[in-house]
C-alpha cells in the first residue's frame, strides 16, 4: 500500500510535464559570417525582372492624370489639368493569350515576354508616335507568393514591386511566431514538376543581402517550427494519450484505498 501511494508524486509530475508550455526568444539577423560567393552566383540569375505572360493582369496609369491613358473625346494624351482623376481607379488590362494587349488609341500590342520596364517604354513610345508622349507607369498586379507556416497570419500576398525580399512578406504576413524556426525559412519556387527549395537563415545578418531571398511570383515560404515547438507537441500528444489512463488509474487507486482502510 504504502508503495502505491509514492505513485501519486510521480504521475502528479507526469501530468505537469505533459502541459507546460515554453516561450521562444528568437535572435535575427546576429551571425555575421558571409555568404559563400559561389551561392550568390548561382542565383543571381533569380533576380531579373519578371517576364509578362499571357493573362497577367496590367495596371496602366498616366502619371500626368491618372483617370486614363488616354483622353478619348480629345483624343489627345492627358495633360494632367483634371481636377477630379486622382481619385479615379487606375485602368486594369488583361494580355490576351496571344500575348498581346488592347490599348485605346493603338489596338493591340505585343506585350508577353517583355519585363515591366521593357513595356513601358514600348507603350510610351508607339503613343509618342502619333500623340503626345505620356509618363506612364505599368504595373504587373496579379502576381503573389504564398506563405504558409509559423507567421502569425498566413495567405497570399502581392508582389507590388520588381524585387521583393523574403523580410518584407514575412512583415506582411505579421512575423513570425514564437513557434518558428527563424533558421529554416524555406522558400519553393520554380514550376510544380521541377520545384526548387532555398533555405534562409535570418539568424544571419548576411541574409538581408542574401540574392535568394529576393522571391519571385508563385513562390511558396514556409517557416518551420523550431525544435522546442516540435518537443511541446509531441509531449501535448503524449499528454492526450496518458491522461485517460492516469484518471482511470488514480481513480482505480482511491477506490483501492478506501476498500483496504
Amino acid at each position: 500500500m504504502r508503495h502505491l501511494i509514492f505513485l501519486y508524486p510521480i504521475f502528479g509530475l507526469l501530468l505537469i510535464f505533459s502541459s507546460c508550455t515554453y516561450k521562444q526568444d528568437q535572435v535575427l539577423f546576429e551571425q555575421k559570417n558571409s555568404i559563400p560567393n559561389r551561392a550568390i552566383q548561382k542565383n543571381l540569375a533569380n533576380i531579373t525582372n519578371y517576364r509578362i505572360k499571357p493573362q497577367d493582369i496590367l495596371q496602366i496609369t498616366n502619371i500626368q492624370n491618372s483617370k486614363s491613358i488616354i483622353d478619348v473625346t480629345a483624343g489627345t494624351a492627358i495633360g494632367g489639368t483634371g481636377s477630379t482623376a486622382s481619385s479615379q481607379t487606375p485602368e486594369t488590362y488583361q494580355v490576351e493569350d496571344d500575348g498581346t494587349v488592347a490599348l485605346t488609341g493603338l489596338g493591340r500590342i505585343q506585350v508577353a515576354g517583355l519585363t515591366r520596364v521593357e513595356a513601358r517604354n514600348r507603350i510610351e513610345a508607339l503613343y509618342g508616335e502619333t500623340l503626345i508622349k505620356p509618363i506612364l507607369e505599368v504595373k504587373i498586379i496579379n502576381l503573389k507568393v504564398s506563405v504558409f507556416g509559423e507567421v502569425k497570419t498566413p495567405g497570399n500576398f502581392p508582389l507590388t514591386k520588381d524585387r521583393t525580399s523574403l523580410i518584407e512578406v514575412i512583415g506582411e504576413a505579421g512575423g513570425l511566431t514564437d513557434k518558428a524556426d527563424e533558421t529554416q525559412i524555406q522558400i519553393i519556387h520554380g514550376d510544380q514538376e521541377n520545384p526548387k527549395t532555398d533555405i534562409i537563415n535570418l539568424r544571419n545578418i548576411k541574409s538581408l543581402t542574401d540574392p535568394r531571398a529576393i522571391l519571385q511570383n508563385n513562390d511558396v515560404v514556409y517557416v518551420l517550427q523550431n525544435k522546442k515547438a516540435i518537443r511541446n507537441n509531441k509531449i501535448q500528444d503524449f499528454s492526450v494519450v496518458i491522461q485517460p489512463a492516469l484518471i482511470l488509474f488514480n481513480t482505480a487507486l482511491i477506490i483501492f484505498t478506501l476498500v483496504h482502510k
